[in-house]
């Protein structure tokens, strides 16, 4: 599928979310919203360099990345397209996470108070609620609380029931399409507008565009570099070029490489290569 255009982004788009809650103000608000508790402050935080080549070279990006004034982190995340993998997603991006607050041989209490939120644009467990929270009981007895302060929670544009405030509610629908209807969610109408024709968020949107679509080639040249691994020493290397689709010379560099550098893994070796 064709990539958007800027003019077309939603607040339910990655990156135009993404923008839009790089104010302060209105993301602080919006977890306000979800969570019905007050935050002072909050504070964006960044990825290690180490993770963050880690995750988008999955294709992962954590859309909006908190800490408030009590260190507890949020990573607020946009999901329009239905996956049966998003509990496993939810797992993973608390992993992210926990690799970026603790660093190794560190004590564990280091680990914060993290809340991993969904925004879905679809029911992804189909009882209609508005808000699914969930933290870790014992399945035995669920009075017993793991109590690791890692809770995830999914919510749904779509949902019907469950008690949550107005302001959570009307946002909710903002965000499934509807038009805006409060305060708040006129102030996200518009900061989307202002994203839509501002000169730096383009140049940042062309920026990223260019950036995921290097990520693709690079992992489609990882791809032959693990095959070329695989076959150099059982194949000659005019098969190898032959379906790898690639120069000999261009093959036998990559040997060279593997040969010269045992331990650097086939993503790395790929970024070494010429490969025109």
């Amino acid at each position: 599928m064709a990539r958007k255009k800027l003019e077309e982004l939603t607040i339910v788009d990655d990156f135009m979310f993404g923008a839009v809650m790089r104010d302060p103000k209105r993301c602080k608000t919006l977890l306000e919203f979800i969570l019905g508790v007050k935050i002072r402050k909050i504070e964006y935080l960044e990825l290690q360099k180490e993770l963050d080549i880690e995750y988008d070279a999955k294709g992962i990006r954590l859309d909006v990345y908190v800490e408030d004034e009590n260190n507890t982190v949020y990573d607020l995340e946009i999901q329009t397209t239905r996956k049966k993998n998003l509990p496993k997603r939810t797992r993973y991006y608390q992993g992210i996470i926990d690799l970026n607050i603790i660093h190794r041989g560190e004590d564990y209490d280091k680990l914060k108070k993290s809340f991993i939120i969904f925004i879905c644009t679809y029911d992804p467990f189909g009882k209609s609620r508005y808000i699914y929270t969930f933290d870790q009981t014992a399945r035995e007895d669920r009075s017993v609380l793991l109590d690791d302060e890692a809770v995830k929670i999914v919510l749904n544009t779509k949902g019907t029931i469950g008690d949550i405030s107005d302001d959570l509610k009307e946002t909710l629908r903002y965000m499934d399409g509807h038009m805006p209807a409060t305060e708040y969610t006129k102030e996200l109408d518009s900061a989307v507008e202002a994203v839509k024709t501002s000169e730096e968020w383009r140049r940042e949107y062309m920026t990223l565009f260019l950036r995921d679509r290097e990520n693709v080639r690079l992992g489609k040249y990882a791809d032959k570099v693990e095959l070329i691994r695989h076959h150099m020493n059982s194949q000659p290397i005019n098969i190898i070029a032959s379906f790898v689709i690639l120069p000999e010379q261009v093959c036998s560099d990559v040997i060279s490489l593997i040969k010269a550098h045992p331990d650097w893994d086939d993503e790395q070796v790929a970024e070494e290569i010429e490969w025109a």
